[in-house]
């Protein structure tokens, strides 16, 4: 296992170089001057030098490139050119928030669509089986930006149960933070959940059909032996792998529902930050959903090492 992982993590390093080279072209891309794309056509001759100077635009490409580079390998993102303020420290104050949105998405996903695709495995072809296909093609189907609009009009407006905007730091109690994680993890795990169903019923009906079941069948073993110890280990796979993938795309939902539910999130700060033009912040967060993604694949990798040792080796 721990050359597997060891693998992973090395064959990670060329990806990331290559998605840091694009994500730092972004600027080297703007047509015309640099520096008056990003600060707009009224700013001042000062302004714009100043700007050059930060950014060191003067410079070559490579010679800037290696100069950023440098810079995120000391844990230096660079500074927004909108604030001033130092990138990494801003990621560092939204990534909690952010944070909490993938584990309560990931708590929707697990209570919504792991139960849902055991049951349709287990049950084919009847009625549970049914209603859960049905279940998850309206799941699939639904836009987050309706079904947290939704959210808000029955659970905000109308029952006032749940606060519309806004989000509670942990610390600052934890039923105040619950309360503002339930609508955007849903609105974000509704999604996944369907699709996680639909993996698992997949990989249930496929794992039926295989000697080693119709074996352990004939020996008498009890149901929950053979579904939870054979059937399960198998049908997991392809269900790990989506739920890999998704969360580790989380970032892109969460622009999204952090702009409707007013949260000041990594998704939020990386809209404000396309609108603003302020492309060092849209740098670094390309960088840091890429991590991101990268370590969802690697966790991926290792469960499916823990499933099948095959793959160990592999």
């Amino acid at each position: 296992m721990a050359s597997l992982i060891l693998r992973r993590l090395l064959s990670a390093i060329p990806l990331l170089l290559i998605v840091s080279l694009g994500a730092f072209s972004l600027v080297a891309l703007l047509p015309g001057d640099q520096a008056t794309a990003i600060a707009g056509e009224h700013a001042t001759p000062e302004q714009l030098a100043a700007l050059r100077q930060q950014l060191r635009l003067d410079d070559p490409f490579l010679v800037r490139y290696a100069h950023w580079l440098g810079g995120i390998a000391q844990g230096d993102l660079g500074d927004s050119v909108v604030t001033g303020r130092a990138i990494g420290d801003e990621i560092l104050r939204r990534a909690p928030l952010t944070a909490s949105i993938a584990l309560g998405t990931l708590v929707v996903v697990l209570l919504i669509g792991v139960p849902t695709g055991l049951l349709q495995g287990v049950y084919a072809g009847r009625a549970v089986d049914r209603f859960g296909l049905l279940g998850s093609a309206i799941g699939l189907a639904v836009p987050n930006f309706w079904l947290a609009t939704m959210l808000i009009a029955v659970f905000a407006v109308q029952l006032r149960w749940l606060p519309a905007t806004g989000y509670t730091p942990l610390s600052e109690g934890v039923l105040p933070w619950a309360q503002n994680l339930v609508m955007p993890s849903i609105t974000l795990g509704v999604f996944t959940a369907a699709e996680l169903a639909r993996q698992l019923r997949s990989g249930f009906l496929t794992a039926y059909d295989q000697p080693y079941i119709r074996t352990a069948w004939s020996k008498g073993l009890p149901a929950r032996t053979v579904i939870g110890k054979h059937a399960l280990k198998n049908a997991a796979a392809p269900a790990i792998t989506v739920l890999g993938i998704r969360l580790g795309h989380l970032l892109s939902g969460a622009v999204i529902v952090e702009s409707i539910f007013g949260m000041p999130g990594l998704g939020k700060f990386a809209i404000d930050a396309i609108l603003n033009r302020d492309f060092p912040v849209v740098q670094a967060v390309v960088l840091v959903s890429a991590g991101v993604v990268l370590t969802a694949n690697l966790l991926v990798d290792i469960a499916y090492g823990l499933l099948n040792p095959k793959v160990r080796i592999s």
